[in-house]
């Protein structure tokens, strides 16, 4: 089964990142809509062989997507995906909107994937330090239960 895929942000270095990574694990993408501001509007991307023109982000653009992965920044992420959602799409956002938001699941696949379930249109995930730390501690704490973990990180 493939589906119909939107990153937001697909100019950016995580969306880069993002395409990266659908392309290296094969995801099942029947059609790929890359968004980003006007700046980026036609500017044009590689992905697995095929040239993609990046879209202007606007509220209308997610007819027939599926899963939309977000990445450019918080108050786009409140902004537009209510409207993902709306328009039937499951929302991953890799921005701090959703955090701590009730409801909505917050997900490190090696950690909690059953939470993915739990959605009502939106994912979110940790801070990306918080996930490459959660990762190795996960079975840790399992093992042995984790108290208390202080992080310093300089970003």
């Amino acid at each position: 089964m493939s589906v119909n895929v939107a990153v937001v942000g697909a100019t950016g270095a995580v969306g880069q990142e993002f395409l990266t990574v659908l392309a290296e694990r094969n995801f099942p993408i029947r059609n790929l809509k890359l968004l980003a501001s006007s700046r980026s509007a036609g500017k044009t991307v590689e992905f697995k062989g095929k040239t993609h023109t990046i879209e202007e982000l606007t509220h209308d653009s997610f007819k027939d997507v599926q899963i939309a992965f977000f990445s450019a920044g918080g108050s786009i992420s409140k902004e537009f995906a209510p409207s993902a959602v709306k328009a039937g799409a499951v929302v991953v956002d890799n921005t701090s909107a959703f955090r701590m938001k009730d409801g909505i699941p917050l997900v490190v696949p090696e950690v909690n994937p059953e939470q993915i379930h739990k959605h009502v249109g939106i994912i979110a995930n940790p801070n990306c330090s918080t996930i490459i730390m959660n990762v190795p501690v996960w079975p840790l704490h399992k093992a042995n239960r984790i108290k208390r973990i202080i992080v310093s990180t300089y970003q």
